[in-house]
């Protein structure tokens, strides 16, 4: 009877099967509305979400650092993003290809989850590609904002974008819209200008990175037109360059007229340009952390201005939030989402804060609508810029790494950024354009050969670097000695002393000095001098013969006291390296236009004064360059 009943239910049983079979089937070649291209984007989101667990929405909120970061690691706790810190790269000089192969190695942790939500990289690409090798270093901003040449920037910014691309890297910390207030502050370089005006005007760079925004597009969503472009990211929310003395991460005392008219100005163009991501600032306003600041993450930005991309935290920037980073870490995670940050730029302690933000989610301190409008909103970055559909990175736009007309175009950059200060002394004729053709000139100064010098921070390293061998370009003095006639000889002495130069007979001499490089609170600087040997180097070499001075610094300098002994004085900034643009405009090819975007002070005792100021008395006002004509005798 036993051995009846079993073969009657055997075809009941292999019926079960089967029909577990056809429905497992099934489950495999459910259609998915979020890997459908054709799909709204808000469809493709909402479907992609009801999937998702919390493990895996809170790995899309964390961002973790390169050296940390492995395709298992990704794949494990769903990380939704990994990124290049300042100078941290896969090898020394590393070439196109292994760049692309670490990103694309990531990706296919991410691509081999569950869901196979793709990750997205990031990098610090904020005066060019400024992390690789080869790549083409444009002035930073403190240059571009003197040129006042919103479609210049714009130019830039399309050309990063193929160069990030070209290694496979799909996603850029620029730029960064600061108005800095006091040039005592180390990232005063990074901001076009003191002027909102300027500020608001080169968001343009945006639309070079992202692309333009069609027509008719809702404000505040994220736009990028496709693989030969980047997502940006406008930084840092907000009042960065406002603190007081201009000290780094400081606090911003200022009233809310005062926030919106001077800081946030940029903000509002950004985000109408489809701006993808908004970083928030270190700094704190009149007292309170901007990284904890909800009224103005959640209630002003996201709310009042419908910016739809997402937020990012700064390096650690949940952290920095108590007096002593990390001395309570779940008070900062819970602060730091609840205030609205989407993205927490971790980068290296994970474990910490999946850990953390995963009990505080359980326990009810933080709402899972909360979780859901941060995901939403990195889903939609993810989707707009066509990251699902082409997450892999190839070769295709390789040849664009430091290509000549990228390079030209910054030549072009560094000309129109140079601010000629003084042509001549009182009584005498102009000096410049120099000519050509000369029996013997001096090239002389610290940053005359050196372009780590000549590129600042962040190059390189975080910090920048010193000497020649960590980019490719061209130094001023390489300029120099293509320029001039093949008969005119180039003598380059970096310090000569005034005897040498007096019984030398030179013609004219060129000296080039100005700041080391620097980056964030490395550079906060009170004395605003420049360091010796500089000026000792300019009353040497401007004491026996007829000298240029080329000052090569990411802010105005004080230079008061050694003016009346120069012929001629150029604020270059920090050009990067084309240096051949600097001498295009020394002998004349084109003339000088650049007006300052920044007020070159007196002294540091004026500090901060700015135009406008009831105690305005400058050195140089804003707005201030001599120009000249292009010179075709030369």
């Amino acid at each position: 009877m036993a051995g009846e009943i079993s073969r009657r239910r055997l075809p009941f049983d292999a019926l079960l099967l089967l029909l577990c079979f056809w429905a497992a089937c099934a489950a495999g070649s459910e259609y998915m509305k979020y890997k459908d291209p054709k799909q709204p984007v808000n469809v493709r989101i909402k479907d992609l979400m009801k999937r998702m667990t919390l493990a895996e929405k809170i790995g899309q909120m964390t961002q973790i650092e390169r050296s940390v970061a492995s395709a298992d690691v990704i794949q494990n706790y769903f990380i939704g993003s990994v990124l290049s810190g300042g100078g941290s790269v896969p090898a020394t000089n590393a070439s196109v290809e292994a760049w692309m192969n670490m990103v694309n190695e990531f990706q296919r942790g991410a691509l081999s989850t569950r869901l196979g939500i793709p990750m997205i990289y990031g990098i610090d690409a904020v005066h060019g590609h400024n992390n690789v090798y080869k790549a083409t270093v444009f002035p930073h901003n403190v240059g571009l904002g003197v040129t006042r040449d919103p479609q210049l920037v714009k130019k830039i910014g399309a050309a990063t974008a193929l160069e990030v691309r070209a290694t496979g890297i799909p996603y850029v910390f620029a730029p960064c819209i600061a108005v800095c207030r006091d040039p005592r502050w180390g990232r005063c370089y990074e901001s076009y200008s003191e002027d909102p005006a300027i500020v608001k005007a080169m968001t343009e760079i945006i639309s070079g990175l992202q692309g333009e925004i069609p027509p008719g597009s809702r404000k505040g969503v994220p736009f990028v037109a496709g693989k030969q472009n980047v997502a940006s990211c406008a930084k840092h929310y907000v009042g960065d360059g406002g603190t007081t003395k201009g000290i780094n991460e400081n606090n911003t005392v200022i009233d809310f007229h005062g926030l919106l008219s001077i800081h946030m100005q940029g903000y509002f163009s950004a985000v109408i340009k489809g701006v993808s991501t908004i970083m928030i600032s270190f700094s704190s306003w009149n007292g309170v952390k901007m990284h904890a600041n909800h009224d103005l993450i959640t209630g002003f930005l996201k709310n009042k201005l419908r910016f739809r991309g997402f937020v990012i935290s700064d390096w650690e920037g949940i952290d920095r939030m108590t007096p002593i980073p990390r001395s309570n870490y779940t008070y900062s995670v819970e602060t730091g989402v609840l205030a609205g940050i989407d993205m927490i730029m971790v980068p290296y302690n994970y474990t910490d804060f999946i850990g953390n933000l995963t009990m505080l989610v359980n326990k009810n301190y933080i709402p899972m609508s909360r979780i859901d409008d941060a995901v939403k909103r990195i889903l939609r970055v993810k989707f707009t810029m066509g990251l699902f559909e082409n997450p892999i990175a190839d070769l295709s736009l390789s040849h664009q790494l430091g290509s000549q007309e990228h390079r030209d175009l910054a030549r072009e950059a560094v000309r129109k950024s140079l601010v000629l200060l003084k042509n001549g002394k009182p009584g005498c004729g102009p000096v410049l354009p120099l000519p050509k053709k000369a029996q013997k000139i001096l090239v002389a100064g610290t940053h005359a050969h050196n372009l780590g010098y000549q590129c600042g921070g962040w190059t390189i390293t975080w910090q920048g670097t010193s000497g020649n061998n960590n980019s490719v370009g061209t130094t001023i003095l390489d300029a120099v000695r293509k320029t001039v006639d093949p008969s005119t000889e180039v003598v380059y002495y970096e310090q000569p002393d005034a005897g040498y130069v007096e019984s030398s007979k030179f013609s004219y001499a060129i000296v080039v000095v100005g700041e080391h490089s620097y980056a964030e609170s490395y550079g906060d600087s009170m004395n605003m001098s420049i360091p010796e040997p500089g000026p000792s180097i300019i009353k040497n070499v401007c004491g026996s013969v007829k000298c240029v001075v080329v000052i090569i610094s990411g802010r105005p300098v004080v230079i008061e006291p050694y003016v009346a002994q120069m012929d001629a004085l150029v604020a270059a900034w920090l050009p990067g390296t084309e240096g051949l643009g600097i001498a295009d405009v020394l002998f004349g090819d084109y003339g000088f236009t650049g007006k300052l975007a920044r007020t070159w002070f007196r002294s540091v005792d004026q500090l901060p004064m700015n135009v406008g100021d009831p105690h305005y008395d400058p050195l140089y006002p804003f707005g201030f360059g001599l120009t000249t004509d292009p010179w075709k005798e030369n």
